[in-house]
């Protein structure tokens, strides 16, 4: 059976925004897509027909139908369906997105950074979902996929961005990888495989001659972590950048003009309460393109 793509709507621009771009996806992956909108008004028996509910539910039905409507417009090949589950919308979509192949949301955008604002909800749902997550901004339109044409122009019929993902190869994460480059390859796009790495302190005098080595060293580990992959995936075009500095800002630079950015979230216990990691924090934040956050063990 297909894992569907899932989308939670809340009417927002943001996540009609995500609903669009998955959409895409779905049609690039051949999956459905699945609309899902929690509602939390009382939901027991003898509430049902109270009247102070009707609004409401009023209200998150035609979110629903609004965006079926929409979406079977401009998508008519993909499969949709759309449920409301009456939980509290971090339990539903946690919920909803084990069951999917992806997850996405709509994210809002920081005034004067031009990145992500992960409100509350999507915090959580990035921090337990167990399958891949993708974090989409309300100005995320079709063109914003695909180089602009020969005059600098927005264009959909041009070659897709690149995809560009976060690796550090001493803790090699397969889930990450397979996502970047399937992902790559469903585009026929580059692959912008980002490395930073940091000199530990040391002498002055020797400093030169261990960020040489220590540069070469990093260069080396990661062609052996990413040889597998260039053999899966030959046609995949692999750009690797090896730079000094802090993951989070080396990431920030390699995607100014990429399509889509794909780091890791390790899993942790549930006692841990809602982490992600500072890498994946940091680019929700601030990273304009679509973000995934894959999870590994």
């Amino acid at each position: 059976m297909l894992r569907p793509i899932v989308v939670g709507l809340d009417g927002s621009r943001e996540s009609l925004a995500a609903a669009d771009w998955a959409a895409r996806e779905a049609l690039r992956r051949g999956l459905p897509l699945r609309l899902v909108h929690a509602w939390e008004a009382g939901m027991a028996p003898d509430e049902s027909e109270l009247p102070e509910l009707q609004a409401p539910r009023y209200w998150a039905r035609r979110i629903l139908r609004s965006a079926m409507d929409q979406l079977n417009e401009h998508y008519p090949q993909v499969y949709l369906s759309a449920d409301q589950i009456s939980r509290p919308a971090a339990d539903a979509l946690v919920s909803a997105g084990a069951e999917a192949e992806l997850m996405v949301l709509g994210s809002r955008a920081f005034s004067g950074f031009g990145g992500f604002m992960a409100g509350s909800v999507a915090l959580a749902t990035v921090a337990h979902v167990t399958r891949p997550v993708v974090l989409v901004r309300a100005d995320q339109t079709l063109e914003d996929e695909h180089m602009p044409d020969a005059d600098g122009r927005p264009s959909a019929h041009t070659p897709y961005r690149d995809v560009v993902v976060g690796v550090d190869p001493s803790h090699p994460c397969e889930e990450l990888l397979a996502f970047a480059f399937e992902n790559a390859a469903l585009r026929s796009a580059p692959l912008r495989v980002v490395h930073a790495w940091q000199l530990p302190y040391v002498q002055s005098a020797a400093e030169a001659k261990a960020r040489k080595a220590m540069r070469a060293a990093a260069e080396k580990a990661l062609a052996a972590v990413l040889g597998p992959w260039r053999e899966k995936y030959p046609k995949v075009e692999v750009v690797e950048l090896v730079e000094e500095g802090r993951p989070a800002q080396q990431l920030l630079q390699a995607t100014q003009d990429a399509g889509l950015l794909a780091v890791g979230r390790r899993i942790r216990p549930a006692r841990l309460g809602m982490h992600t990691g500072p890498v994946a924090h940091a680019v929700m934040h601030h990273v304009r393109c679509p973000v995934a956050i894959v999870p590994h063990e």
